[in-house]
């Protein structure tokens, strides 16, 4: 009679193909970003998989399709984006100092890797639409929102703090979050524009005080760029 710990044990062959999947899954995917980051988003699917050292026919071994390979590369993109810019999510230093730190490594990414920031709204080219409907990327939708409620959370604290009513919080952080969103997609879209990056990143650090300190004031809460962090 079979012992059940013993059946229950994985096959050696099994976990030698997966760990060698993971492997080749890992190699494509680094080629795929180095290919997009070169050559932008309209880079094929047999350029990644020479890039890659591997038959195309691999790739589709390893991702369900185009779609599940241009997600799964959004994923790699936020993971190097969110590195650099995770730090600056956790206020320091000043109100203005917190501001600039976070507008300017934002910005200073988009401008070393305009091709990897385009590719996460966009995705490829055989990915963009299914039929005439615009598909969005719930990896993408998911990282904004994540950072939103994270500053939500630190609104509704500091209001908390001042004994004032949390419920403006929420909006407050989405509606700054879109701010900087559209304006940015709106510049990268118009390379020709006379609007320069750190022109852009005045505007940006004026228009976030600029809605803080109109809300809070508002509710009576009066601060400064040079507020320290630590009285909120």
């Amino acid at each position: 009679m079979t012992n059940t710990a013993e059946s229950a044990q994985p096959d050696g062959r099994s976990t030698r193909w997966n760990d060698h999947k993971e492997q080749r899954r890992a190699r494509i995917l680094d080629a795929a970003l180095d290919a997009v980051n070169e050559g932008g988003a309209d880079i094929g699917v047999q350029q990644i998989a020479e890039r890659a050292d591997v038959p195309r026919s691999v790739v589709y071994r390893i991702f369900k399709d185009r779609a599940d390979l241009d997600e799964q590369l959004r994923v790699r993109i936020l993971d190097m984006m969110m590195s650099d810019l995770t730090p600056t999510l956790t206020p320091a230093g000043t109100v203005g100092d917190t501001i600039s730190r976070a507008v300017h490594t934002y910005l200073q990414w988009i401008v070393k890797y305009p091709r990897l920031h385009h590719f996460l709204g966009k995705g490829s080219p055989s990915t963009r639409t299914t039929g005439s409907k615009v598909v969005g990327s719930k990896v993408v939708t998911g990282t904004k929102t994540a950072i939103a409620v994270q500053l939500g959370n630190l609104l509704g604290a500091i209001l908390a703090s001042r004994g004032k009513p949390s419920k403006i919080a929420d909006p407050l952080a989405f509606g700054l979050i879109g701010l900087v969103d559209v304006s940015v997609n709106r510049w990268l879209s118009q390379p020709g524009s006379d609007v320069s990056s750190t022109e852009l990143a005045d505007f940006l650090e004026l228009s976030i005080w600029q809605v803080l300190d109109g809300n809070l004031r508002r509710m009576g809460i009066d601060i400064t760029l040079e507020t320290p962090i630590s009285e909120l």
